[in-house]
């Protein structure tokens, strides 16, 4: 990995840093810093801590995705996927998850609860205009592409 971006970070969790899991991993797994275990009921959401505050540069955003295994296997998914973390946030990292199986679910302290990915984006500058440029696609909307 040629000269990674640097991310300023304070842990006040008694966890490690985040870490990418193999060399292809596009995000790192981030933990639950809790005093003492949640049990998420089917259909609640609960805020999550993690300990965890950074400094991210201008331009670049931390998205929170579910972890795809607390998905398929007990229905734990983030609620708002993907969160977004914006460069100028400095609070706590916290973590929005809702429990969409019939069973419940214990969260304990140390849990990897989801998976942050830091992206570049762009700012935009918006032009206000009276037609836009014709596509193929058009005006078609959700489903308009077809289920094959």
């Amino acid at each position: 990995m040629a000269n990674p971006l640097k991310i300023k970070v304070i842990n006040q969790s008694h966890h490690a840093l985040p870490e990418y899991a193999t060399d292809f991993s596009a995000g790192v797994d981030l933990r639950a810093f809790i005093e003492k275990s949640i049990l998420l009921e089917p259909f609640q959401r609960v805020i999550v801590p993690t300990g965890l505050f950074i400094e991210l540069p201008k331009g670049y955003e931390a998205q929170i995705r579910p972890r795809s295994g607390l998905a398929i296997k007990y229905g734990i998914t983030v609620l708002n996927s993907p969160g977004t973390i914006d460069a100028d946030y400095r609070g706590e990292i916290k973590i929005i998850l809702i429990n969409l199986s019939q069973s419940e679910f214990l969260i304990t302290d140390g849990e990897r609860i989801c998976q942050m990915v830091v992206a570049k984006h762009e700012t935009v500058q918006f032009e206000l205009v009276s037609e836009l440029e014709q596509s193929e696609r058009g005006e078609g909307g959700f489903g308009s592409t077809g289920k094959k």
